[in-house]
């Protein structure tokens, strides 16, 4: 086993072919792209229909559906279908819908998903506002923890560059077989949020923000957490509730620094300690380990940034 570096915060690479991981103080952010065996399978089975009969029929039906799309080129594959189908419970018309609205909107919007490839977004990266956590939930979700206050110098990454970044961590975690069954919680960190950050808030940037969350995104969103909020995120919160849907409203939890709030809906054992809970990060920026992993996987998302509409459609 090799490590760069013997700090807190370290890419474990191994002689195997096994992929590499990031220690993160005393957990390891790997990504898992195996099943995760039987409690996953049942938790597939009664949260999304998943049994051999539905998937088989599923699978059939939105393969034929890919046939009729000329214009959008995608994989085949089950593995790839199964990304879309899983978050519609295996009907097959709404997750192929889903798929079109995911790949329109990367076509209709350039600005936040051309040239998407961690290897060009290494300055949110490495800021520490984008942070995936290293461990799961007991009931098997992921956490992003993004850092919206004091961490974002907005004379330095623009608002475009931390929701390209979001995009490649959300896309990342819904290549997981795991994450497509569990779902993610999302926890926004306000400390430290100024007018000045406000100021870079717009009403575009928020209306193609929740386009994408609430029509694009193939995931299971099983919540958004807001902590540390002072009163003046309320003037974000205007910007942005014109352009909520009723079912993300119910997925919006405001927390501020209420910890027993945030602890009824994730786990002390995988929530930071600074919110909570009893995982320890590490004292030192980890910004430049979470870059250096995402890069890793740079080949990876090359390879999908190439799926999608070959051409203007309506």
């Amino acid at each position: 086993m090799e490590r760069q570096g013997e700090q807190d915060v370290c890419i474990v690479t191994t002689k195997s072919r096994d992929l590499p991981h990031l220690k993160i103080g005393s957990s390891m952010l790997k990504a898992e792209f195996d099943d995760g065996g039987d409690f996953y399978a049942e938790k597939a089975k009664n949260e999304l229909r998943e049994t051999p009969e539905v998937v088989e029929q599923a699978l059939k039906d939105y393969k034929a559906m890919l046939k009729d799309e000329p214009d959008l080129y995608v994989p085949d594959d089950d593995e790839f279908c199964r990304k879309f189908l899983r978050p519609c419970k295996w009907y097959s018309k709404s997750a192929f819908e889903l798929m079109k609205r995911f790949y329109k909107f990367k076509l209709n919007n350039p600005r936040y998903c051309l040239n998407l490839l961690p290897s060009n977004e290494k300055k949110v990266f490495s800021s520490d506002i984008v942070i995936p956590l290293p461990n799961r939930m007991a009931n098997g979700c992921r956490l992003l923890l993004i850092n919206c206050g004091k961490v974002w110098n907005p004379k330095v990454i623009s608002t475009d560059e931390i929701f390209r970044s979001v995009i490649l961590s959300l896309e990342a975690a819904i290549a997981e077989p795991r994450t497509q069954i569990a779902g993610i919680h999302v926890i926004l960190n306000m400390t430290g949020l100024t007018l000045t950050h406000v100021a870079h808030i717009t009403p575009s940037f928020a209306a193609s923000v929740t386009d994408w969350i609430q029509r694009c995104l193939p995931c299971r969103l099983k919540g958004i957490h807001i902590v540390n909020q002072p009163f003046i995120f309320n003037m974000i919160y205007a910007i942005f509730k014109p352009f909520l849907l009723e079912k993300t409203r119910k997925r919006l939890h405001f927390h501020g620094t209420n910890r027993d709030s945030l602890l009824s809906f994730v786990d002390e054992n995988v929530l930071p300690v600074e919110f909570g809970g009893k995982f320890e990060m590490p004292k030192e920026s980890i910004g430049q380990g979470i870059c250096d992993y995402f890069c890793w996987f740079d080949k990876d998302f090359e390879i999908a940034a190439k799926y999608g509409y070959v051409k203007i459609t309506e």
